[in-house]
């Protein structure tokens, strides 16, 4: 057996967003060597489980973990399950792995399961962002639930809009509105694939007239996230810029692969707090408590793990986070 110097270095990265959570494990050189999609159905502790269990599954032998970072809305949740090196907003891991993998890369369009975004980057660094708001309209969770509406398989959605010759006009604002109007243009007859076109070019044009208004796309351009499988999406990206938009191989997971990224770049001579994959099978939960040493009144959340806690965090102060074991 090999000793543990002798080792290959990985070094993982961990995504959780409100529908999928994500895991990759790169290399010294930044080669992905393996990379886990799931979905997270509202339990990002067990999806996080999961994935591990999954990902060292797929690890390389002889692979050593020497660094963690995580990113995704519930990152704060993630990197104390894991015992994270980095914590890092979304906005910085997709980057770092856009810039990686296409250094001359000027914008990132990433739409994901519940929310959708636009990174603005010249010369390898982000100078401005836009996210959508309340409205999810032109997010994975509500092309899905047109897929199912129609009875049309999320994985052809695509397919079906790139049929399309004549796209219906499809009113994209809100998501009421275009569901109201798709079953509108069913019934006056209109094939589905045309429906389906018309969608894909709905939400995109809600798209840029919201997360991207007043943002200066130039290429080369990246489309990421778990909606960038969708052809006709990308279609309809190409037809209102007029620009050929590239979909990255790891287009999935690229929050996960920038959240090991920036772990490797920190980890240079530094031991890692990675507590190991054993963190799959342990009991995790989290609880809240209101604190009331201020007027502020702060949802404090308690991460607990085997009956223990082991972090804190939501109040504004830094009071509750700083004391890591206070029972």
């Amino acid at each position: 057996m090999k000793e543990k110097d002798d080792q290959m270095k990985g070094y993982l990265g961990i995504d959780v967003g409100s529908v999928s959570t994500d895991l990759a494990v790169i290399d010294q050189e930044g080669r992905v060597l393996c990379y886990q999609y799931g979905l997270t159905h509202g339990q990002p502790i067990l999806a996080v489980q999961r994935g591990l269990k999954e990902i060292e599954s797929r690890l390389p032998k002889g692979v050593d973990i020497c660094g963690v970072g995580t990113t995704g809305s519930a990152r704060q949740l993630a990197g104390a399950l894991v015992g994270a090196d980095v914590v890092k907003n979304e906005i910085t891991a997709h980057a770092v792995a856009s810039v990686h993998f296409y250094p001359e890369v000027k914008t990132v369009l990433e739409i994901g399961g519940q929310d959708s975004k636009i990174i603005i980057i010249r010369d390898g660094l982000v100078i401005d962002f836009g996210m959508n708001t309340v409205c999810a309209a032109g997010t994975g969770s509500f092309l899905d639930q047109q897929a199912l509406r129609l009875n049309v398989p999320i994985e052809t959605f695509g397919d079906y809009a790139l049929r399309s010759n004549s796209p219906v006009r499809i009113a994209g604002r809100c998501t009421v509105f275009a569901e109201s109007d798709m079953i509108h243009k069913q019934q006056m007859g209109y094939p589905l694939s045309d429906i389906i076109a018309g969608l894909c070019e709905a939400l995109v044009r809600n798209y840029l007239n919201n997360v991207a208004k007043g943002k200066e796309i130039r290429s080369p351009i990246l489309f990421q996230g778990g909606v960038a499988a969708n052809q006709g999406i990308k279609r309809a990206f190409e037809k209102e810029l007029k620009e050929e938009i590239i979909v990255p191989k790891y287009y999935p997971v690229m929050g996960a692969i920038g959240a090991a990224l920036l772990a490797k770049e920190k980890m240079d001579g530094v031991e890692t707090q990675f507590k190991g994959f054993r963190v799959a099978e342990l009991e995790c939960r989290t609880e809240s408590l209101v604190c009331k040493d201020c007027e502020n009144r702060c949802e404090v959340v308690k991460f607990i793990m085997d009956s223990k806690p082991i972090a804190y965090w939501g109040d504004r102060c830094g009071k509750w986070e700083s004391e890591i074991g206070r029972s």
